[in-house]
């Protein structure tokens, strides 16, 4: 495929003759106006613009040229401007470079110039993406599907490499959000028992009665609607892992036949009689605190410890500096192609935003936020508002990091429940964080769960 080439010129004549003169080598697009010039930039996305800054209104004046020079290169930081200009108008021309073109030319063109000067921009272009693109592969230092360059998550890779080669039991914890059933999903595929299956059940999401069975199975005719023999999750991952999600959610009763479970690795169905020995590794997680748990008796002490081997910690997003944007770029740039939107781009206002948010629903509130940002975005730039974030409050600024912090989560709960009538469920879900995880949050930030005492 040819190169796009944008020309820019209130003048037909010439444009027409930039065209034919190379038309060969690239694929040319032409506008006469900021307008059109626009219009034609984010629908092409050419990397190379040839602009004479002479337009209307002002075609006597470099007025609307500087103006359009300064629109394409807020839009793509990376984009090649070339300045046409006349023989008599250097300084204007030095004085576009200093706002961001890459160079000029000055009328009349010489065309061997003019193709050399090209060839250069689209190099340099090539060179800058290439660069660009490996510094991410480089920072990112992924590990499995885990992305990350931050100290914290280099030493999770670490202990997850560790780990994974043993049968340890492992217990992950951090908030809702921060990735753990991705964490136990690398342990898994790097531990010995990654030809193995890997079934997750989330024990907060199914009712307690029909935990056990999904667990354990359960024989014919046990309990109403018992209508077939039905092997439990713990059978079904029999030779690989079974991660338990939310453990922090399950019943005593349950707890128990778990333990026994852990303590003797043979399970009882439901309405069985026989033990079936079961050769599985079990990886648990949770956003609560056990400890706590442990010692309001809402946790079996015995429990904790026989998953606990081993504990891994996620940290929340908003502790892990530089990774906030280079999560943020890695998104935008699978949702772009996921929903078919090009190249996207983050405007240096959508990062100061990101960086300036809490993100109390962590690495979900980020995709969903970014995914939505795809959707909705009407130009190459993505905005704050695309991302439905603005500014910090004001009240969150002069403050200690914690009241400052609090400060932020409060008004973000606050205002997904204005946004959603008090329904917990839908603000919940705007918020990108669990029903679980904003009761928390509002008992944490001591905000009542009536709909009628949401402030405004």
């Amino acid at each position: 495929m040819k190169p796009e080439l944008l020309i820019i010129d209130d003048d037909e004549e010439i444009r027409s003759q930039m065209k034919w003169a190379l038309v060969d080598d690239y694929s040319i697009h032409m506008a006469g106006d900021r307008a059109s010039a626009l219009e034609q930039f984010q629908s092409k996305q050419p990397a190379v613009i040839l602009l004479d800054l002479g337009l209307p209104p002002h075609p006597a004046s470099p007025e609307e040229g500087l103006a359009i020079l300064s629109e394409l290169t807020s839009l793509d930081r990376r984009v090649k401007v070339i300045v046409i200009t006349g023989q008599n108008e250097k300084e204007v021309a030095l004085k576009a470079v200093d706002q961001g073109a890459y160079d000029f030319l000055c009328k009349p063109l010489q065309l061997d110039e003019l193709k050399i000067l090209l060839k250069r921009s689209y190099r340099m272009t090539s060179l800058e993406r290439e660069n660009e693109e490996l510094r991410e592969r480089l920072q990112s230092k992924g590990f499995e599907d885990m992305l990350g360059a931050c100290p914290q998550i280099q030493g999770l890779y670490a202990s997850i490499r560790k780990v994974a080669t043993t049968d340890a039991s492992v217990l992950i914890i951090g908030e809702s959000g921060t990735g753990k059933e991705m964490a136990a999903v690398a342990i898994h595929r790097s531990s010995p028992r990654k030809e193995g299956p890997f079934i997750a059940i989330n024990c907060g999401a199914i009712p307690e009665n029909l935990l056990e069975s999904e667990l354990f199975g359960h024989e014919k005719g046990s309990f109403t609607g018992a209508h077939t023999q039905r092997m439990g999750r713990l059978e079904m991952a029999s030779g690989g892992v079974v991660f338990l999600d939310e453990i922090g959610e399950m019943s005593l009763p349950l707890q128990v036949k778990l333990l026994r479970f852990l303590q003797e690795r043979k399970i009882e169905r439901v309405g069985g009689r026989s033990l079936i020995s079961v050769d599985v590794r079990v990886l648990a997680a949770s956003n609560k605190n056990l400890l706590e748990a442990v010692q309001q008796g809402q946790f079996r002490e015995d429990l904790y410890y026989r998953l606990a081997v081993v504990v891994l910690k996620l940290p929340p997003l908003r502790e892990r500096g530089s990774d906030l944007e280079l999560l943020s770029r890695a998104f935008l740039s699978r949702f772009s192609k996921e929903l078919g939107r090009g190249s996207l781009k983050l405007s240096p206002e959508a990062i100061d935003a990101i960086r300036h948010h809490s993100w109390p629903g962590n690495i979900r509130e980020l995709q969903n936020r970014l995914r939505r940002a795809v959707i909705m975005a009407e130009d190459s730039r993505i905005t704050p508002e695309d991302l439905e974030l603005g500014a910090a409050p004001i009240m969150a600024r002069n403050l200690p990091l914690k009241d400052a912090r609090e400060a932020v989560e409060r008004e973000m709960v606050l205002q997904a429940l204005r946004n959603n009538d008090g329904k917990i469920s839908r603000a919940a879900a705007e918020l990108g964080i669990s029903r679980p995880t904003f009761y928390e949050l509002m008992e944490k930030l001591g905000i009542k769960k009536e709909v009628d005492t949401v402030p405004e």
